[in-house]
């Protein structure tokens, strides 16, 4: 099961916010009421309101702070030198797969789903649904070697895939299908990377030498 770190000195929101996303993680969301979620919680409906504003905001707080758990994940898993890349990313793809999740990440696609629908309170959801997540990516693109203007590229197309596949784990159940496909995609990914040190190397080596009195002059 996916670990998290306890922050110390919580408001009574975050606290509320945690116990909400363990809540939605070992019971799921189907016919789930902002009075059924207060007494597990341990509080009440009007406490929940006051904090969050409604229920369909609630779930989008819920979403937000999962999605923002898994991009702290993604920092600590890659890049890391001592570890092959197809290795990291692997072991990425079976924390974010990991069933524990499957309530939290239904709550994700049926939100976004609202929320694409215009539904009200939810729509709030979209902004940076994708953008929060390319910048991160980016980052780990460079500096494994992918051009810069492929390197956004590459990333909204890692965004894509890999809820994609979610999406398709959370309809099928078909662990072993699901995984078979993140492995090719590692592999297309990987051999994106060794292009893009091929094409590296080629230009340093072909790239004109100035000398030093050109330089100066």
């Amino acid at each position: 099961m996916v670990q998290y770190l306890e922050v110390d000195d919580k408001s009574p929101r975050q606290r509320l916010l945690d116990g909400a996303i363990d809540y939605v993680a070992q019971h799921g969301l189907a016919d789930v009421s902002l009075r059924t979620l207060a007494a597990a919680l341990g509080t009440s409906h009007r406490m929940l309101i006051h904090h969050f504003g409604s229920k369909e905001r609630l779930w989008v707080e819920i979403v937000r702070t999962v999605e923002a758990r898994q991009r702290d994940l993604l920092a600590q898993i890659l890049p890391n030198p001592e570890q092959p890349v197809a290795d990291a990313i692997w072991a990425w793809w079976k924390q974010i797969s990991d069933p524990a999740l499957w309530p939290n990440e239904r709550l994700f696609f049926e939100i976004y789903g609202q929320a694409l629908q215009g539904r009200p309170h939810t729509t709030e959801l979209l902004d940076g649904i994708v953008e929060d997540w390319l910048d991160p990516a980016t980052e780990i693109n460079l500096s494994l070697g992918v051009p810069p203007k492929l390197g956004r590229a590459h990333a909204r197309l890692g965004v894509a895939t890999t809820r994609g596949l979610l999406l398709d784990l959370l309809a099928t159940r078909d662990v072993a299908a699901v995984d078979a496909a993140m492995e090719a995609f590692i592999d297309i990914y990987t051999s994106w990377l060794e292009r893009a040190a091929r094409q590296s190397q080629h230009s340093a080596a072909t790239k004109p030498k100035v000398s030093r009195s050109k330089r100066r002059g």
